[in-house]
C-alpha cells in the first residue's frame, strides 16, 4: 500500500523542520525523528515568556486531494491534543488550515479528519473572510501541539494518507 507520507521511507525524517515558540522569545522545544520506521514528534512544551508551543512541517511537495473527503494519519499519541496544519497558497505566509485530534496514550490510532474540519488559522486567531480549503492545492504538512499545557510530549506517526 502506497501512503502519501510513510516513514518507512529513507530519508523522510530529513524532509521535516521544527519552527517552535523561539521564533517569538519561548523556550519549548521540539522536532521530528524517525525511529524503526515510525516518525516521532517529541519534545517539551513550556508556557515561560509567553510561549508554548512545537511544531514541525515537512518540505514543500504539491498534494492535490480534490477527489477525497479528507486525510488520515495512524498515530500514537500520549493523551494530548495535536494539531494537523495544511498549508496552501489560499492563505497568507504563516497562515495555515488546521484541525485538533487527541489520541488516546498509547495506543495506536487511525485519525481521519474531513475537510470541514480544517479552520484557517494565523497566530492562534481564526481568519475570517478566508474560503474553506481548496483539496487540490495542499502544498505542506506540519504538526503542532499547542495545548496550554507545559512538560514533554510524544506522537508517533505510522503515515498520512487518505481515508
Amino acid at each position: 500500500m502506497t501512503h502519501l507520507i510513510d516513514f518507512q521511507n529513507a530519508g523522510e525524517a530529513a524532509r521535516w523542520r521544527a519552527i517552535n515558540d523561539n521564533v517569538m522569545g519561548g523556550i519549548s522545544r521540539g522536532g521530528m525523528r524517525v525511529k524503526a520506521g515510525v516518525g516521532v514528534f517529541s519534545g517539551e512544551t513550556s508556557l515561560a515568556n509567553n510561549g508554548g508551543f512545537a511544531s514541525v512541517r515537512r518540505e514543500s511537495e504539491a498534494f492535490d486531494l480534490s477527489d477525497v473527503a479528507g486525510i488520515a494519519l495512524r498515530v500514537r499519541g500520549d493523551g494530548r491534543r495535536y494539531q494537523l496544519r495544511l498549508y496552501t497558497d489560499q492563505l497568507p505566509e504563516g497562515a495555515a488550515y488546521r484541525a485538533s485530534f487527541q489520541p488516546a496514550a498509547d495506543e495506536w490510532q487511525r485519525i481521519e479528519l474531513s475537510w470541514h474540519e480544517f479552520e484557517p488559522m494565523f497566530r492562534g486567531r481564526r481568519l475570517t473572510d478566508v474560503p474553506p480549503i481548496d483539496p487540490a492545492g495542499i502544498e505542506q504538512v506540519g504538526l503542532m501541539i499547542v495545548d496550554r499545557t507545559a512538560g514533554p510530549f510524544r506522537l508517533e506517526v505510522a503515515w498520512f494518507d487518505t481515508p
